[in-house]
């Protein structure tokens, strides 16, 4: 991917960034790409060399810093477990200790844990692994947040940015996926409010159809011979690499304007519109704009998606409604 990659303007020098789930997929594509743009970047997980999280997958935090100084950037990989507090807190104090400030903070921790990948009914969703799910996947976004907020409340600046999944109200999977993509959209909105008086700024972000390290493997591709997957899927053809969504981030950070985005659920797609930044290889994939070819998927399966989009329609109409009428009564 480094060979032949589209250059991009150094927006974020002087800048410091903490990517937690630095390890794989749209967490170390976001970590390339705030240190492409400029930044420091401090690479957090649990996987490191001799010591893989409970995935067991091969990437580490110590490979996504290498590539990143392969491209003359600077990152400092530091195992951290998102969940325990103690960890968290150390971090952002280590991070204040060094640099003196922190910029960017994109959080992408268990985007792609291993125990949201069941799909079916609810009536048939296996719960044994609930708590875990909710542990990894919300808990540790809440304490990320919460010790970096302090930090960035300080200085009257900041960009966090919850990495999630579906540009609407729901996403693919089971009700815990389903969950915890939605609580993560609802913890950027609500941050928003609270930071807005203090300059900082809270959104979150979704890719389009992620080429993640484990997508390629479920396609039975590698990142050299990508498009052969578009025989079974063309769908796939629009697809973008992990680094599209981490130059939306950085395009986002760069922002002077950002704060008036604050709440929002935002896309890699639209950022690209907006910004006009593009993929590695000069593409600018634009998931909102795809024509879905729905034919890969059972029939059962679009219909009850169907009904869903047409339901979340209706209950959004009915929130915007009276949301407006209690900001009416506001003084």
């Amino acid at each position: 991917m480094m060979r032949g990659m589209t250059a991009q303007p150094r927006s974020l020098d002087g800048q410091v960034a903490l990517v937690a789930g630095a390890t794989r997929g749209a967490g170390r594509g976001i970590a390339r790409a705030l240190a492409e743009a400029g930044a420091t970047v401090y690479c957090t997980g649990r996987s490191i060399r001799g010591q893989p999280s409970p995935y067991q997958r091969a990437e580490t935090i110590d490979e996504t810093a290498e590539m990143i100084a392969a491209a003359s950037g600077t990152a400092i990989p530091i195992r951290v477990d998102h969940t325990v507090e103690s960890q968290v807190e150390a971090l952002i104090d280590r991070i204040e200790r060094e640099r003196g400030r922190l910029d960017v903070v994109a959080d992408s921790v268990a985007g792609e844990d291993p125990m949201m990948h069941q799909w079916g009914s609810f009536w048939t969703t296996d719960l044994r692994h609930a708590d875990a799910i909710f542990q990894q996947a919300i808990i540790s976004h809440i304490i990320t947040a919460k010790h970096a907020a302090k930090l960035m409340i300080g200085a009257r600046r900041g960009l966090i940015v919850e990495v999630t999944e579906g540009d609407a109200v729901s996403a693919g999977g089971n009700p815990l996926t389903q969950t915890v993509k939605l609580a993560l959209k609802g913890l950027a909105l609500n941050m928003a409010a609270e930071l807005h008086a203090h300059g900082v700024t809270a959104v979150a972000i979704v890719p389009g159809f992620l080429r993640s390290e484990s997508m390629l493997e479920r396609k039975g591709v590698t990142e050299a011979n990508w498009r052969d997957a578009g025989r079974k899927d063309p769908n796939f053809l629009e697809s973008e690499s992990p680094l599209f969504v981490g130059r939306a981030v950085a395009a986002l950070a760069a922002d002077p304007n950002m704060l008036a985005r604050s709440g929002q659920l935002c896309s890699s797609w639209e950022l690209a519109r907006e910004y006009g930044f593009t993929d590695y290889d000069g593409r600018r994939p634009d998931w909102g704009a795809h024509a879905i070819d729905w034919s890969p998927l059972p029939p059962a399966f679009v219909e009850i998606f169907r009904i869903g989009t047409r339901a979340q329609i209706d209950w959004l109409d009915t929130l915007a409604r009276r949301t407006r009428e209690v900001a009416a009564k506001l003084p």
